[in-house]
């Protein structure tokens, strides 16, 4: 993927670029809180976001609280159209909107 940088332990980081600050801005995705880092280059983006996620995994675990989401849940507004096609094509596949919905998410990160 464009963009990510990944940690052991399956963590990822997105990577923007700070313009104002002329660097480098990671953040890690998929926390159970905020996990940030910043460097101008990728060996600092490496070695500032390992640091970052060990700080936030260290708290983590000091609070008991697992690091990860364990999975994610959002409210997905479709326009009329849209949700009456998808819910057609869903039943028509024998395949209830949520399981519809999220494999055409899969098949589109996957192509990402």
């Amino acid at each position: 993927m464009k963009n990510v940088l990944d940690f052991p332990g399956g963590y990822s980081a997105v990577i923007g670029y700070d313009s104002e600050l002329e660097m480098f801005r990671g953040e890690f995705v998929g926390l159970n809180g905020g996990a940030d880092f910043y460097a101008t280059d990728l060996e600092g983006l490496k070695r500032e976001g390992a640091l970052s996620l060990k700080v936030f995994l260290d708290e983590c675990a000091a609070r008991g609280i697992e690091p990860k989401k364990a999975k994610g849940k959002f409210a997905l507004r479709l326009d009329q159209d849209i949700y009456r096609q998808a819910t057609i094509a869903a039943a028509a596949s024998g395949k209830s909107l949520n399981q519809f919905i999220t494999e055409a998410v899969r098949e589109a990160v996957a192509r990402a």
